[in-house]
């Protein structure tokens, strides 16, 4: 994800730690994933504040995000602490994700691309079968 939107989740959301050591969180790498989930990442971080403001202080206190990745063509929303309430916001994000462009954020799909399975809109996947296609002809 790019700096910006990086910066905009880090600063609205103060259950990211980015600055936590390597062995508490992989938040200093940042999100690892395309700008495309921006958006569906922003809904779920606004669902996990609000269900935070209503927690008890020690769930508050506790709860952290410990990494954020694409893996298997959607996203991967990796938490300590919480409740069953954020736990299924997190399962919806990650559902949705598998049917939004990595890229982009329009409607996506399924495919293999190259080595990865990617979740891409039919205009990006179009972009990146060329890609793969150059790097392939290097």
């Amino acid at each position: 994800m790019n700096r910006e939107n990086t910066r905009a989740l880090f600063s609205k959301f103060p259950f990211f730690y980015p600055e936590s050591s390597l062995r508490e969180s992989s938040m200093a790498f940042g999100f690892e994933c395309g700008d495309g989930w921006y958006k569906l990442l922003l809904k779920l971080c606004n669902k996990i504040q609000d269900e935070l403001n209503k927690s008890p202080a020690e769930i508050k206190k506790n709860f952290r995000v410990v990494q954020v990745k694409e893996k298997f063509a959607g996203v991967r929303f990796y938490v300590q602490g919480g409740n069953d309430k954020i736990d299924a916001a997190i399962a919806k994000a990650e559902a949705e994700s598998l049917r939004t462009c990595e890229k982009c954020g329009k409607k996506g799909d399924q495919k293999g691309s190259g080595y990865w399975i990617l979740t891409l809109c039919k205009k990006c996947r179009s972009a990146e079968k060329r890609k793969v296609t150059e790097e392939s002809n290097l």
